[in-house]
């Protein structure tokens, strides 16, 4: 359950709880809580565990320039940090954070790994049941994986042959295509998901977790069928916030570790990731001619700039462009003349 959010005094005396606290109040993300947490942590780390209130600007730099430096982080990761230690001292602390000085990172964005059709196909065929249904989802919707084990029962439409991603990345809801060929496992999936709520209801159980304001507006969602999660985890676990005893999706250790079995066995030599069923979904839109507009709104990219790097991966390049190697007229060596063949020996 560690995507749930912790629960905080309602007068935070801690220093990180007090933080937490103005996060959710901006409306950020819990993705963007942890992973900003998470740095500023690292930060007063860095600095002898000194409270970040009585450190400046040239802590901030110093420790862009290790991370930079010394750490050889990517740019993205830096880009991260900074954006957290802005969040602290110009939204938190309100201290100005303009013209910081600090060497930029200078290990590139790397290129996405994309597996071909092919490979999806092989892949696949190394998977059963509810771990196919789940990677075929990845590859046929986007979808990253916090939000494909997020997807609760309401949020398959059928009748619009949309599935609909709440709080994704950025907090953002957006929705993205229904791939037909998964309907009928989609259906079937669903019909377990009620049976085994059925019986969790009749076990004393059956209640799922609800974001703060949605579990005060409707009372009663919880015990639903349409809010149970698509794909529940085997256990009923603790809700750390309140104790209480639930049942929540499934943890994305258990579908990544059938990830890398599979694509070790269906003798794929790729990192075995499962983004990469998210970056094979955009690459292989693109090389079908669909537009970067179309593709950024299915992935939810706020900034055009991040799909664009799909075109860097599609098989003839940016451009469309064939190499005239795919040109050369293929001559094997029936089509060479006896004279040729002894002018050829001889040299």
């Amino acid at each position: 359950m560690d995507d749930i959010r912790h629960s905080i005094p309602a007068t935070p005396v801690r220093f990180i709880d007090q933080l937490r606290q103005h996060m959710r109040q901006n409306g950020l993300s819990y993705r963007t809580e942890q992973t900003y947490i998470h740095w500023i942590k690292r930060f007063i780390h860095f600095h002898g565990l000194k409270h970040p209130k009585n450190l400046g600007r040239s802590e901030i730099q110093s420790y862009l320039n290790h991370i930079s430096i010394n750490r050889r982080c990517a740019i993205n990761t830096q880009r991260v940090v900074l954006n957290a230690l802005v969040y602290l001292y110009k939204r938190f602390f309100d201290r100005d954070t303009d013209d910081l000085d600090f060497k930029t990172a200078k290990q590139p964005r790397k290129l996405p790994v994309v597996y071909s059709r092919e490979e999806v196909a092989r892949i696949l065929a190394q998977l059963d049941g509810v771990y196919r249904l789940q990677v075929a989802l990845m590859y046929g919707t986007g979808l990253r994986i916090a939000e494909l084990l997020s997807l609760r029962v309401k949020d398959i439409d059928f009748g619009s042959n949309n599935i609909v991603v709440r709080g994704g990345k950025g907090n953002k809801d957006r929705t993205t295509i229904l791939p037909q060929d998964l309907k009928v496992e989609l259906q079937a999936q669903i019909r377990k998901v009620a049976r085994l709520h059925q019986r969790d209801l009749e076990d004393g159980f059956g209640e799922v977790y609800l974001p703060d304001a949605l579990e005060r507006k409707y009372p009663n969602a919880a015990r639903q069928l349409t809010w149970q999660y698509l794909f529940p985890s085997s256990n009923i676990g603790v809700d750390p916030r309140t104790g209480v005893e639930r049942r929540h999706h499934m943890h994305p250790s258990t579908l990544s570790r059938q990830i890398r079995l599979a694509v070790k066995q269906a003798r794929v030599l790729k990192p075995a990731k499962a983004h990469a069923f998210r970056h094979s979904f955009a690459t292989h839109l693109l090389e079908a001619g669909y537009d970067l507009r179309t593709i950024q709104e299915l992935l939810g990219h706020s900034d055009i700039s991040t799909t664009e790097i799909y075109t860097h991966v599609i098989n003839r390049g940016d451009k469309g462009v064939l190499s005239p190697m795919d040109r050369l007229p293929l001559i094997t060596n029936t089509q060479v003349s006896e004279p040729e063949i002894l002018y050829l020996a001889a040299s």
